[in-house]
């Protein structure tokens, strides 16, 4: 699973975007790794994975650094889109 898709896989669980986690972080001056965990794992449900996808975002914003060029983790490019996958599809 990329990058991008563990951020529209929680989009999916949540029915929340990515930007709208980073806004409600900013909000509850959420700016620890492991404080901005617990609150997804318990506010929302989410596993560690997906967690710790929208917490790299909330902390360092949507780009990272490409890894993953090759298989299923691969990701495109080192931005991450936040907008929502429902506004990508249009």
């Amino acid at each position: 699973m990329s990058f991008q898709a563990y951020l529209d896989k929680a989009e999916e669980l949540t029915g929340k975007t990515p930007q709208e986690f980073v806004d409600m972080a900013r909000e509850k001056n959420l700016t620890q790794h492991k404080e901005i965990l617990a609150w997804l794992k318990s506010d929302y449900g989410l596993g560690t994975g997906h967690a710790r996808a929208l917490a790299h975002v909330i902390l360092k914003g949507p780009e990272f650094e490409v890894r993953q060029t090759t298989g299923t983790h691969r990701d495109e490019s080192g931005t991450l889109r936040l907008d929502g996958k429902k506004n990508r599809d249009k």
